[in-house]
């Protein structure tokens, strides 16, 4: 039989044990987990709150906006939490207002974590929420808006999922566009209510870029060119529309269009900005050029006469004209009106090719215009060094070099600002502050200048390559192109570029306008495809503009 005394002895050894076990595990829990253990309790209490800063805007000319940004939300899911697939994503893709076929496959997705849709503005976002359903969650986001539609996307850019710039001018002032996410620390109570909210860094926006385009002269570009792809389904098409005094650029139009909130559609192609990284052979456009060098350095004047077979032979080289005739006698003026190769490479072999190799570097191709867009391609010049026998019979009729159209546009930008080349302009202002105007420099005298333009007038009149363009009140100048494209085998008897450049008035032009057609079908001259839309384009900017009758 235990005594009492022992029976006590012992309950108080037990009891000591159990004390001490706990004294021990109170220590490692405040000494060795404790400061796991208050991590996770804050983490239970605290939450940490991103906000989204906006991505700056950018603005046409007259202030319009062509993109801006707003807050939104991108919708996820946690797949091994949904019970009914089926129809939760019938729910969601109602007020989504998507394809539920897509929400479902987001939603059954292995693993932990899915989007079911990013960047969802915040009426949709809301009806998602309204739901209740477990396994759907979602985040503050901030997705592009597009006021005026897909309008200049190639020239605006794409930018990606995360927000970042990807081509266009969203990539090129990415430093400037792009907004700093702030957060906020949000404190709850047990049952998981907000009880404060304290900021921890405020939200920074991006800074606006005002662009020279003018929406309006954008849009009706677009349209020109779409009526243009209709009728002849080319590989792609350029219109550009520049100020004749100020070189901004006042429409850069690309065709095909491109959908920049569905980039999955889209090739690299299709985001090509046609305008400044596009190489193409500029043919007979090129031809303003050969006769405003020839005058310059004083090998012809607007009253020379060449008396003109119907081909031209340089060593393996026979230049032919586009259409057939007999011997002609032609001045220079006449050359270009009619667009006669024979005469073109009469006056190129009477000028020399050293000297044109001069002209050509001297009116900027070979190199970037010096527009503010990113990737601008420099062309494809010979250098004079690589002069072949029948090189002269190539050049001066705009084959055997590669251009691009915003340098085609320049060079004739000079020709319409009585001989001052400038770089085109695209950005005018960036945060509110406009950009320097870059200065031009003189590469012939005014005088070449109009002699040249009265000689374009021609083009658009009876016995010139697009007579059919006319606008009203106004006199007209341009040069029509028909290139043939160089193959491996030469040059192809199928596929051309054809295109056109004019400027308006053309005594005293405002605007110049560029219009490259590539690969159209149903018809290929420059007259016939192109000219109609500098036609179509000038006879709503020169009004718009408020450029008088004359």
């Amino acid at each position: 039989m235990v005594r009492p005394e022992r029976r006590v002895g012992v309950l108080f050894f037990v009891t000591l044990i159990f004390l001490l076990g706990i004294l021990l595990r109170a220590g490692w829990l405040q000494a060795v987990e404790g400061p796991s253990l208050a991590a996770q309790a804050t983490g239970q209490q605290e939450d940490t709150i991103m906000i989204p800063g906006l991505r700056g805007s950018i603005l046409d000319r007259n202030g319009r906006e062509l993109v801006g940004s707003e807050v939104g939300a991108s919708i996820y899911a946690t797949p091994y939490q949904i019970k009914d697939a089926q129809a939760e994503s019938e729910a969601v893709a109602e007020a989504l207002d998507t394809d539920q076929q897509e929400v479902l496959e987001a939603i059954t997705q292995p693993g932990g974590f899915s989007y079911v849709q990013r960047k969802v503005d915040l009426v949709r976002a809301g009806r998602v929420e309204q739901l209740g359903l477990e396994g759907l969650g979602q985040h503050p986001d901030t997705l592009r808006t597009r006021p005026q539609g897909d309008l200049a996307a190639q020239v605006i850019g794409a930018v990606s999922a995360e927000g970042e710039g990807l081509t266009g001018i969203e990539a090129a002032e990415e430093e400037v566009l792009r907004g700093v996410n702030g957060e906020q620390q949000m404190v709850k109570d047990a049952l998981g209510e907000p009880i404060s909210m304290d900021t921890i860094r405020d939200p920074s926006d991006g800074e606006s870029i005002q662009l020279t385009l003018d929406a309006s002269i954008q849009d009706r570009a677009e349209r020109a060119l779409a009526s243009v792809a209709e009728l002849h389904d080319p590989v792609n098409a350029s219109a550009i529309v520049m100020d004749a005094k100020s070189s901004e650029i006042l429409a850069m139009a690309n065709w095909p269009p491109v959908d920049l909130d569905n980039l999955e559609d889209a090739s690299a192609e299709d985001l090509l900005n046609v305008g400044t990284s596009y190489n193409f052979e500029p043919g007979s456009t090129f031809k303003a050029f050969t006769v405003a060098a020839a005058l310059e350095e004083g090998t012809v004047t607007p009253e020379s006469t060449f008396t003109l077979a119907p081909s031209i032979q340089l060593y393996d080289r026979v230049i032919g004209e586009s259409h057939p005739r007999g011997t002609v006698t032609l001045d220079v003026g006449d050359i270009l009106a009619q667009s006669s190769n024979v005469g073109s490479v009469t006056i190129g072999l009477a000028m020399g090719g050293k000297k044109f190799s001069g002209w050509i570097n001297r009116f900027g191709f070979g190199k970037p215009t010096g527009i503010e867009y990113p990737s601008e391609e420099s062309g494809i010049v010979l250098p004079y060094s690589e002069y072949s026998g029948s090189t002269m019979g190539n050049l001066p009729i705009g084959q055997g070099i590669a251009v691009t159209p915003v340098q085609m546009v320049a060079g004739y930008g000079a020709l319409a600002n009585d001989g001052i080349l400038s770089a085109p302009r695209l950005i005018r202002s960036i945060g509110g502050e406009e950009l320097p105007t870059k200065q031009g420099r003189r590469i012939v005298s005014p005088e070449v200048a109009a002699q040249v333009r009265e000689m374009l007038k021609g083009v658009l009149a009876a016995g010139g390559t697009a007579p059919e363009v006319e606008i009203p009140g106004y006199t007209l100048a341009g040069k029509t192109g028909t290139a043939e494209i160089a193959t491996e085998d030469g040059y192809s008897e199928s596929r051309f570029v054809a295109s056109f450049i004019g400027m308006a008035p053309a005594d005293d032009p405002r605007i110049v306008v560029s219009i490259m057609v590539n690969e159209p079908q149903n018809g290929y001259y420059g007259g016939e495809v192109a000219a109609p839309a500098f036609g179509d384009i000038a006879s709503f900017a020169l009004p718009y503009l408020g450029v008088p009758t004359e």
